[in-house]
């Protein structure tokens, strides 16, 4: 029987996997440990590859792992397929979303200060769709909760991590936002 290489493990891993898979994860599920940063040089390899080949997939670093995803400019294509429209977000729910990302872990009643208008309703929906969720309690008289955005997050909005989200400044230059909610 022929040995398999770490990068086909690695790939046969991340095939089937459907969440991203971070380092430990990897490394968790291989028979021995590879020495230290093989795994992460494997995934480099992996990554320039299936970029130099154009497929219609690219693998690429996610909520703190590493998955397999389609192109985003395939998207409307796969719509069409599917017949299905793109999940969308009111406006609102974007501006609440916003507020919680950049703001975590925040409370309620400063998501409504911030954005003028009651949230509950907008955070039981972002809740509910598992972008948001209760972080932890904030020690307060009647201990309010705190939300925080959730691996999901990360995922629906193809980001490795909250450090990539785009900075302020970056975000200013698009345009006008809603007043005060940055």
């Amino acid at each position: 029987m022929t040995a398999v290489s770490l990068k086909t493990i690695v790939e046969g891993l991340l095939f089937v996997a459907d969440e991203p898979l971070s380092l430990e994860r990897l490394a968790q599920a291989l028979e021995e440990a590879p020495p230290p940063g093989r795994l992460e040089r494997v995934l480099d390899e992996l990554i320039n590859e299936y970029e130099e080949l154009g497929r219609a997939f690219v693998l690429g670093p996610v909520a703190g792992g590493f998955q397999f995803r389609t192109r985003p400019e395939l998207a409307p294509h796969i719509l069409r397929l599917k017949k299905k429209s793109p999940a969308r977000l009111s406006k609102p729910a974007l501006e609440t979303l916003a507020v919680i990302a950049y703001r975590q872990p925040v409370l309620k009643a400063e998501v409504e200060k911030i954005r003028k208008v009651e949230a509950g309703g907008l955070i039981k929906a972002l809740m509910e769709k598992d972008l948001i969720r209760v972080v932890g309690r904030r020690d307060l008289p009647g201990r309010p909760l705190l939300y925080g955005t959730t691996r999901k997050f990360l995922e629906t909005f193809d980001l490795p991590n909250l450090d990539a989200l785009p900075s302020i400044e970056e975000i200013e230059s698009l345009g006008p936002a809603a007043p005060g909610l940055f």
